[in-house]
C-alpha cells in the first residue's frame, strides 16, 4: 500500500472553516509540510442548507479565518471583498454583522485557493494505526467510503460535531423528521409532497430555531408553522461585552486550567452566550410577526412555549407530536408533515448531550481513554502511540466556548495546532533518522 499510496505529513479530515483556517496556517507557518484534506461534501460549501435570506453570521467580520493571527494575509475577509470589487459597498451596508450568504462566498473563495490539496466527495470511514516497517515510521491509514486510501504522519480532525437528536426523536428513521442541517432541502421535499400544504414543526429555542420559524412562515407552500420550546419564551442571547470575552484567546487558557467543577459552573453561567437563545433582531421580527397575524385574525404561525415533547408518532398521514405544558400539566397533540430539530450538537464527554469521542476515532481509542479523552492545550489527543492526532473545533468541554462553532478563535486555534504539529513532526523525524 505504501509503495502505491504517497504519504503526506498532515491529513485533515473535513474541510469546513476550521480546517480551512488550518490550511492557511500550514501554508503561512509551516510551508515545508506536505498536506492533504478529505471532505465528504462534493464542493467547498459552508452551511448550504441554512443559507436563509437575511441571516447573518453573528460574528465580527475581522474574526475570520486568518486576520486575528495574520492581519496581512491574502486570505482575509477584507481582501476577499477587495478582490470581488465590493469593499466599499460592503462597508456601506447598514448591518452589524455580515450576511451569511456573503460569508459563505468568502469561505468558498478561500477553499478554491486550496483546491489542489482537497479530495471532495471523500468521506473518511476508517482510521487505523500502521506500525513501523521496512524503514517507515508509524503512521495513519485513512480509508474513505469509496475505497480511496490516504496515509499520513499526523491527523487533524474537523468533521463537525454530531447532531443532537433528543428523545423521543432519537432512533426514528422517518425522512419527515430532520435535523436543521438538512432544513432547506427537507422543506422543499415536504412542500412538493404536500402540494403546498406543508405543516412544519420546529423544535428548540436557539438562534437557528427562530430563523427557521421565521423563514418557514414566509413560504407560500407552508400552511402552518409551530415553534416548540421548553422555555417560558424565546430568550435573547447574552451579548454583553463582558460575556463576549469568552471568545478571547485568554479565556481559553482560563477555562482549560479550571477544575472540572469550575468548568461546569462556567458553562452553566455562559450557556446563553451561544445556546438556547437568539439575537434580538430575529426575536423582534418573530414577536412582531406573531402580533401582526393576530391583527389579521390568522393562526398560521403558532409558538408553543413551556412545552416539553412527550412523544413522536409517525404515521402515513403525518408525524404526530405530543407535548406537555409543564406549568398547566395539559397535553397537546398535533400532526406535521415536517419536523425540524433545531436542537444543537453533541460535545465531547460523558454527560448529557455528549459523546466520549468522535466516532471515527473508535479504533484508536484504547480502554484507558473510553471514559474521557485527554486533550492537550494544543488540541492534541493523548493516545500514547506517538503519532499525532488533533481535534479542531470539537473541544468545547475542555477549551471553552471558543470551540462552540464560532469563527471567533479559528485563526488562533489553527496557529496553536500548526505550531505544535510542526514541532511534533520535526521531533518524530529526528527520532526516526537516529
Amino acid at each position: 500500500m505504501s509503495a502505491l499510496t504517497p504519504m503526506v505529513d498532515v491529513l485533515g479530515i473535513g474541510f469546513g472553516p476550521a480546517n480551512l483556517a488550518v490550511a492557511i496556517a500550514l501554508e503561512e507557518l509551516a510551508p515545508h509540510l506536505s498536506v492533504a484534506f478529505l471532505e465528504k461534501r462534493l464542493g467547498p460549501f459552508w452551511q448550504p442548507n441554512m443559507l436563509l435570506p437575511g441571516s447573518d453570521i453573528q460574528n465580527h467580520p475581522l474574526r475570520d479565518l486568518v486576520t486575528p493571527r495574520n492581519p496581512r494575509s491574502r486570505y482575509s475577509f477584507t481582501n476577499f471583498l477587495f478582490e470581488q470589487g465590493r469593499l466599499y459597498e460592503h462597508l456601506n451596508l447598514p448591518l452589524h454583522y455580515p450576511l451569511r450568504a456573503e460569508y459563505a462566498q468568502y469561505v468558498s473563495w478561500v477553499a478554491g485557493l486550496f483546491s489542489d490539496r482537497v479530495s471532495y466527495g471523500c468521506e473518511a470511514k476508517a482510521v487505523e494505526l500502521v506500525q513501523p516497517s521496512e524503514g517507515m515510521e508509524s503512521h495513519y491509514k485513512v480509508t474513505c467510503a469509496d475505497g480511496r486510501v490516504r496515509l499520513a504522519r499526523a491527523l487533524i480532525l474537523a468533521p463537525g460535531r454530531t447532531p443532537h437528536i433528543p428523545a423521543p426523536f432519537d432512533g426514528l428513521a422517518d425522512p419527515r423528521v430532520r435535523h436543521l442541517n438538512d432544513y432547506l432541502p427537507a422543506l422543499a421535499e415536504s412542500v412538493a409532497a404536500t402540494a403546498g400544504q406543508c405543516r412544519v414543526a420546529v423544535i428548540g429555542g436557539s438562534q437557528s430555531a427562530v430563523e427557521i420559524v421565521l423563514h418557514a412562515s414566509e413560504q407560500s407552500g407552508v400552511r402552518d408553522v409551530v415553534g416548540f420550546t421548553r422555555n417560558f419564551g424565546y430568550r435573547q442571547k447574552d451579548t454583553s461585552p463582558f460575556s463576549d470575552e469568552v471568545y478571547f484567546p485568554a479565556f481559553v487558557d482560563t477555562f482549560y486550567r479550571a477544575s472540572p467543577e469550575h468548568k461546569a459552573r462556567l458553562r452553566r453561567e455562559l450557556v446563553h452566550t451561544n445556546y438556547s437563545a437568539a439575537d434580538i433582531d430575529v426575536l423582534n421580527q418573530l414577536y412582531v410577526r406573531r402580533y401582526e397575524q393576530s391583527l389579521l385574525g390568522e393562526s398560521r404561525l403558532q409558538l408553543r412555549t413551556c412545552e416539553e415533547i412527550q412523544a413522536c408518532r409517525p404515521s402515513p398521514s403525518g408525524v404526530e407530536i405530543e407535548s406537555r405544558h409543564y406549568l398547566e400539566g395539559s397535553h397537546h397533540r398535533q400532526s406535521f408533515d415536517l419536523v425540524i430539530l433545531a436542537t444543537g450538537f453533541l460535545d465531547l464527554g460523558q454527560g448529557d448531550r455528549q459523546e466520549p469521542f468522535p466516532p471515527l476515532l473508535a479504533p484508536l481509542v484504547g480502554e484507558q481513554h473510553r471514559g474521557e479523552l485527554a486533550i492537550g492545550r494544543d488540541y492534541q489527543i493523548d493516545l500514547a502511540n506517538g503519532v499525532p492526532v488533533y481535534l479542531n473545533g470539537l473541544c468545547e468541554s475542555s477549551h471553552g466556548m471558543g470551540d462552540a462553532g464560532s469563527f471567533s478563535l479559528l485563526a488562533l486555534r489553527s496557529k496553536a495546532i500548526v505550531e505544535s504539529l510542526a514541532a511534533q513532526l520535526a521531533a518524530s523525524e529526528h527520532r526516526h533518522d537516529a
